[in-house]
């Protein structure tokens, strides 16, 4: 770890990087932070445009209060490859011209690990902010951007202490870690007072199904393993359309999904029930149909975090998870595609409520402001 020389008043710049939708919560209060020691670091914001839909692009900037990035990479879809190799390619032209101190990157996106694998190449210290996760299911392309990633950084910044042995295991010495918190629930905090109302977001896209709060399950669905598998696919489909009739089921269906059921021919199946099909919907109105759902059902890492935050049960449609401290504090539980265990799992949520959990040590909004002073004390001391 090299620390900044820093002989003028000048504040140093920091290039900050952001690809996908997840990407933007998690940056939003980081980017607040720093306009708190704007004498120290100037932050240079980069998206890569993996996420490549420039409506919901600029709706969620907007929403989040993150300024207009200062390059966008436009580099958009493609194979993992294709992606990766693209983000670097136009990414190290930036390290050139900038000639940051520092490289910070979020999560586990194609975005994270190439420009993480450019920054450190060019010797540029690089910060992995939600370090340390593991759900150790090598076919999720997240768990390998994850540990690359991590092997790539200078500094790693944790949101659950139970991270750090994750790292310490891989080699990672405990001098390059250090627990922060979650600020995607910094995010959440934020918003919360802003989240848009149940019947603003209905009324927003036209629906005409009668839903009230608390009395309605919330659905997403994006992960390969669930969409990708025309047998898995079905099962989950017809599940749901079971579930709907204890329940109404509000469905913001991503395009890749929506794409996946319409091959798979479900797409009457779900029409047919008590199940209310939306666009993807933004971050408030998100955060608004979480917060006033019954229970939530979904294989979203970020939505097991903010469920938990929220103290709303949630029911992860996956094997295993990256955040296991929303299932032992919070109120997440893994039940994987199993229709019994699903249904269960409904069933006990409407007879008792379901996991109440508690809120996890540093998911108190405080997070950003904690990474900012780790990255102040360690690149740039004496300030």
């Amino acid at each position: 770890m090299t620390a900044v020389k820093n002989n003028t008043t000048q504040p140093q710049v920091l290039v900050c990087v952001v690809g996908a939708r997840p990407n933007f919560m998690k940056m939003a209060p980081i980017m607040r932070a720093l306009q708190n020691v704007k004498h120290l670091i100037t932050p240079y914001l980069v998206h890569t445009g993996q996420h490549y839909d420039q409506a919901m692009k600029d709706t969620f900037f907007q929403q989040l209060g993150i300024p207009k990035p200062d390059m966008d990479l436009g580099v958009g879809s493609g194979t993992h490859a294709v992606q990766t190799a693209n983000i670097m390619l136009k990414f190290e032209p930036v390290l050139d011209d900038v000639n940051p101190f520092a490289v910070l990157v979020v999560g586990d996106v194609n975005s994270t690990v190439a420009c993480g694998l450019v920054a450190v190449k060019k010797q540029i210290p690089l910060i992995h902010v939600e370090a340390g996760l593991r759900s150790y299911d090598r076919e999720m392309p997240e768990e390998i951007n994850r540990i690359l990633t991590d092997q790539l950084s200078d500094l790693l910044l944790t949101t659950e202490r139970d991270a750090a042995s994750n790292l310490l295991k891989e080699g990672i010495s405990e001098d390059r870690i250090c627990f922060a918190g979650n600020v995607m629930i910094d995010s959440l905090l934020n918003n919360c007072n802003q989240a848009s109302s149940l019947r603003d977001t209905l009324d927003n896209y036209a629906c005409t199904q009668t839903v009230s709060e608390n009395n309605y399950a919330l659905l997403t669905l994006h992960r390969p393993s669930n969409v990708d598998d025309q047998a898995t696919l079905a099962r989950l489909i017809k599940i749901i359309s079971e579930l709907s009739q204890k329940l109404p089921v509000i469905f913001p269906v991503h395009p890749r999904t929506q794409q996946k059921i319409s091959q798979a021919g479900l797409l009457a199946e779900l029409s047919e029930q008590r199940v209310v099909l939306l666009p993807p919907v933004s971050y408030l109105e998100m955060l608004g149909l979480m917060r006033s759902a019954k229970l939530v059902l979904t294989d979203s890492g970020g939505l097991q975090e903010e469920t938990t935050a929220l103290g709303v049960p949630c029911i992860t449609l996956r094997e295993n998870t990256e955040r296991p401290i929303t299932v032992t504090e919070g109120t997440n539980t893994i039940v994987g595609t199993d229709p019994v265990k699903i249904m269960q799992c409904v069933d006990e949520v409407l007879t008792s409520g379901g996991k109440s959990g508690r809120v996890p040590e540093y998911w108190d909004g405080l997070a950003a402001q904690r990474i900012v002073a780790e990255i102040i004390h360690r690149y740039l001391p004496g300030n």
